[in-house]
């Protein structure tokens, strides 16, 4: 999320008006929080998953639209003021060739060029797009360098709150935290494009939703997190705040069982434990791609496996003056999901 400081940085603009504070106690009102909270200093909608072409081949994917709020006056009556920024990632893992594509889109919002939507999900910019369509599924379609999607969501299962009913907690302090909710389980269909051929896809994925303020401590480096579907319909995230210097911050994340009940995990709840890493050529970062990972829940430990469809999934993105970081499609028993490592090439500044 640096991306997110380079943009708000290039605006140059220093008065602003102030950012609410997340606190306990929100209630989610949907469709209304599907869309964009542009009060809000950052916020983000995130898809990814697990493809299958109608010859059998698994793909992952990983579609993510920022916004942020500059620190722009509010008062600034002028229509090219940057009071609201967008930008957007795609990827497209392909473990026949080891090698992640990815695309990036970065626009202020207006004039055509891109939007975040209130009271129902449709952020835009320029030719791509994620909406929320009336009849409650979810759509994107984009196009990239080597890749395009077309894919439908379904949702299958209501949308879980994380932390303390959407209020999700990344730090000592109370207001380090996030507004956030996923969607797991979300029956896909669609169509992937490579070079000149489009083949049919179904599969399975998961959509993230935050909105913050103050999101990292300072002691934070970056962070590690999962989201994972289990073939008996459960669902678990789970999310670890790395220390600078080693240690932990924070971790939190959530357990739905299949009959839909649900345990939020506490601060001392998660662990992430390396059991193998990867070196990116390209940025010279080390991650952990294939870790164990272990959630108390129901007064026992349970522990999963997570192992990468292929280790170089690394999504570098500076030469967009975007951010470095491992998103990646993983494995484990009786479930699959993905990994998303940052703050490994160099500390995380949101």
């Amino acid at each position: 999320m640096r991306a997110v400081i380079a943009l708000v940085a290039a605006v140059g603009v220093a008065a602003s008006a102030p950012y609410p504070v997340v606190r306990p106690g929100i209630v989610l009102r949907f469709p209304a929080d599907h869309g964009a909270h542009p009060a809000f200093r950052t916020e983000w909608w995130y898809v990814t998953g697990w493809l299958r072409t109608d010859a059998g081949k698994d793909l992952g994917f990983q579609v993510t639209f920022f916004r942020t709020r500059p620190p722009v006056d509010p008062r600034n009556p002028s229509r090219f003021a940057a009071s609201q920024v967008l930008f957007a990632h795609a990827a497209l893992s392909d473990p026949a060739t080891g090698k992640l594509l990815h695309g990036e889109r970065a626009a202020r919002a207006g004039f055509g060029l891109a939007q975040a939507r209130t009271g129902d999900a449709d952020v835009a910019i320029r030719d791509w797009r994620l909406r929320r369509s009336a009849d409650g599924h979810w759509k994107t379609q984009l196009a990239a360098d080597g890749f395009a999607l077309a894919l439908d969501f379904q949702p299958t299962q209501p949308p879980l709150p994380q932390g303390q009913g959407g209020y999700s907690r990344k730090g000592p302090r109370p207001e380090q935290a996030s507004y956030y909710y996923s969607i797991p389980h979300l029956r896909v269909t669609g169509r992937v494009k490579r070079g000149d051929r489009t083949v049919a896809v179904t599969g399975e994925a998961w959509l993230d939703r935050e909105w913050s303020s103050d999101y990292l401590a300072p002691a934070a480096q970056g962070w590690d997190w999962t989201g994972l579907n289990f073939d008996d319909g459960s669902a678990v995230m789970a999310f670890r705040i790395r220390r600078k210097g080693g240690g932990t911050v924070w971790t939190g994340g959530s357990l739905r069982r299949p009959d839909g009940r649900i345990t939020a995990f506490g601060p001392n709840d998660v662990a992430f434990r390396p059991l193998a890493a990867w070196r990116s050529r390209a940025t010279g970062a080390v991650y952990p791609v294939s870790q164990m990972l272990s959630v108390r829940a129901d007064g026992r430990i349970r522990h999963w496996q997570l192992a990468p469809m292929f280790a170089a999934q690394e999504l570098d993105a500076r030469r967009s003056g975007l951010p470095v970081y491992w998103e990646g499609a993983v494995r484990t028993q009786g479930g699959r999901g993905y990994l998303e490592l940052t703050g490994y090439d160099q500390p995380l500044k949101m």
